[in-house]
């Protein structure tokens, strides 16, 4: 039972889709994710943004490519996602 419960655990991890914003490092890039939010008193829809830097084991990605990342262990001080797949790439 135990190997069941880890593979529970595995597919709670977060994933977001975003944008390549920096694929400067070495095997990493910064991801900027979008997501739009209320304005408690206006009601207007605002869009917010975060980055995140992630692991990116072959160097694939590249600026303005979408890409899906997930969460993972902590890798360096900044890691803590890595590329699943490039969903699309710059035009």
């Amino acid at each position: 039972m135990s190997t069941n419960t880890t593979t529970v655990e595995r597919n709670l991890r977060k994933e977001r889709i975003g944008v390549v914003t920096s694929d400067k490092m070495d095997k990493s890039v910064v991801v900027m994710v979008e997501r739009r939010v209320m304005h408690p008193k206006y009601g207007k829809f605002v869009k917010r943004s975060s980055k995140f830097m992630a692991h990116d084991e072959k160097g694939e990605a590249h600026i303005g490519d979408t890409v899906r990342i997930s969460e993972t262990r902590p890798m360096s001080k900044q890691k803590r996602w890595r590329v699943v797949e490039i969903m699309e790439r710059a035009k």
